[in-house]
């Protein structure tokens, strides 16, 4: 993004010996870094941001296009509804109208 060659970096840091001093440096390069973090947080939190926004979007439209998948596809095959398994018996019938089990068949006999 900022392309700085190391000969920039010296001009810079001896002009900023010259202007602020080398009593104050140290104090304006904490300010600096100070404020170089903040911005880097502040840059942080907008790209978070942008990214969730971004992965909702990418959400929504997934969830657009399996819905129209799902209804073509019901459009398609209207009788392809899975098979419902058998309900079970209420819970106030009698035992016996429950059919019950095959006799096994018996070993041995002829």
């Amino acid at each position: 993004m900022f392309d700085v060659a190391p000969t920039e970096l010296i001009v810079v840091a001896v002009v900023a010996l010259l202007v602020i001093g080398p009593k104050d440096l140290p104090r304006a390069l904490h300010h600096l870094g100070k404020w170089m973090g903040k911005m880097r947080g502040m840059a942080r939190h907008f790209r978070t941001g942008l990214d969730t926004m971004v992965r909702e979007a990418e959400l929504a439209e997934m969830e657009k296009k399996w819905a129209e998948d799902n209804a073509r596809i019901m459009r398609d095959y209207p009788d392809a509804t899975p098979a419902a398994e058998p309900a079970p018996p209420p819970a106030d019938a009698e035992p016996a109208a429950i059919a019950p089990p095959p006799p096994a068949a018996e070993e041995g006999g002829r």
